[in-house]
């Protein structure tokens, strides 16, 4: 009784959160709460069903508590949006009048920046015009469907469906342009795939992963060119790193950084059991040597003969190639190729790409820290998707979406990129929540 008046007293979540709780606790405890009844059949029978329903509850409010992506229109119907558009109309005036009236004054480097600016809210006032015209132009033609001739009110619905597409398509538009662009959105990247816990188990399933990422870069069209790569015994893949370069290749790519989990019976169980191994995935923006220069000073460059197969050559040249940057301590190694220029051009590469990763990190650490979806090194330690075998299923934990087709999912194609959509749309909207929540705190 004391329960069910406290949970009355909660809020809706509140009370999701206290369902999930009794219910793992009753799951948990279900052994001995069965065996403390057993006497009484009754009781026995009541607190069977009790356990049952609250073990469903359970694993149905982990499949509950997804993470809602607003609507467009759920996104528009806050007060926070509407103040936030009239203040970037009142900033566009303003710009607009300065540039007018001090365009004799102004150096080059100020008008240069105003002159952006105004190119930029230009472009949003613009469409915000253009929506309070088709939202006027929909008012109007309400009106006629109040008509009473057939011929008019065909027309009126006609009319009355094309200003709600052109409505939904410039509210879109008018979203997209309030969340800035990532200063590495437009980069190329550098992927390395790295095996967990579960020994050869885990090499497999990181060989299948980079095969899949491999897959989806041809989907779209991106090159893709293996860096270095570590084979395993039974044809796994203990570590490998490769770079994909084409256009939006990073920005589609950067929520895949993290620890994925693997649950399956692998070839070499004979009893049958379920096995969970890891591996991991880093996205590292590529910079061009110019946009991210290091000095050579900096730099202690090693090299050293190669290991593993490959016969004469792996005992007698000195073709691998180890580089230290000096006040990071980060580390890059290539013995991929034959050649020693080879490999430290690779090496050069993936050092590169890693410091600017390190760089770009500290630069949105405080905009990044609260939200679920991370970037960078800071999300390699977290658990972001399982796939389980047995149930044909792959989870995406941040956001709770869940796809089932593990074939189709690890061809790289379509499914993956379904996933990756839904992570960049909770992404956005994470950014545009954040843009009005700052500039409610500002008021």
């Amino acid at each position: 009784m004391a329960v069910v008046c406290f949970r009355k007293s909660l809020s809706c979540a509140g009370r999701q959160l206290l369902n999930v709780t009794l219910s793992r606790t009753i799951t948990t405890h279900a052994g001995v709460i069965r065996g403390s009844v057993c006497r009484c059949p009754a009781i026995h029978r009541t607190v069977n069903s009790t356990i049952q329903h609250a073990q469903r509850a359970f694993h149905t409010s982990q499949s509950v508590m997804v993470t809602k992506i607003l609507s467009v229109d759920e996104i528009f119907n806050k007060k926070s949006l509407h103040d936030y558009l009239k203040k970037k109309e009142m900033e566009y005036n303003t710009c607009l009048q300065s540039l007018n009236t001090e365009s004799q004054t102004l150096d080059d480097e100020d008008g240069k920046i105003k002159r952006t600016n105004l190119s930029v809210l230009g472009h949003l006032v613009q469409k915000i015009k253009e929506l309070e015209e088709k939202q006027k132009e929909l008012e109007d033609t309400q009106d006629l469907l109040k008509d009473n001739d057939p011929e008019l009110h065909e027309l009126a619905e006609s009319e009355k469906e094309a200003c709600l597409a052109a409505i939904q398509d410039l509210k879109q538009k008018i979203l997209s342009l309030l969340i800035p662009e990532e200063e590495s959105d437009m980069s190329d990247l550098v992927l390395e795939v790295t095996a967990g816990v579960g020994g050869q188990e885990a090499m497999l399933f990181t060989a299948e992963i980079f095969d899949m990422y491999q897959n989806f870069a041809a989907f779209h069209g991106w090159g893709f060119n293996i860096l270095e790569i570590t084979s395993s015994e039974l044809g796994g893949i203990r570590r490998a790193a490769a770079s994909i370069s084409g256009p939006l290749s990073y920005k589609k790519l950067k929520f895949e950084a993290g620890v994925h989990r693997v649950q399956r019976v692998p070839k070499t169980e004979s009893k049958g059991r379920i096995h969970t191994s890891t591996m991991t995935v880093a996205i590292l923006p590529q910079p061009t040597e110019i946009s991210f220069a290091i000095n050579p000073k900096d730099l202690r460059i090693e090299t050293k003969r190669a290991s593993g197969a490959g016969g004469q050559h792996v005992n007698t040249t000195d073709s691998a190639v180890r580089i230290v940057h000096l006040p990071t301590g980060t580390v890059a190694e290539c013995q991929q190729e034959r050649s020693q220029i080879k490999n430290k051009e690779t090496a050069m590469t993936l050092l590169r790409a890693k410091l600017y990763s390190a760089r770009l990190e500290e630069e949105t650490s405080k905009r990044y820290q609260a939200r679920k979806l991370q970037i960078g090194t800071k999300g390699r330690s977290e658990k972001i998707r399982t796939y389980n075998f047995s149930q044909d299923r792959i989870t995406d934990h941040r956001i709770g979406k869940t796809i089932h087709d593990m074939h189709g999912f690890l061809q790289g194609e379509e499914l993956l990129e379904e996933m990756i959509v839904f992570l960049q749309r909770f992404s956005e909207q994470e950014s545009l929540m954040d843009i009005l929540e700052d500039n409610d705190q500002n008021q």
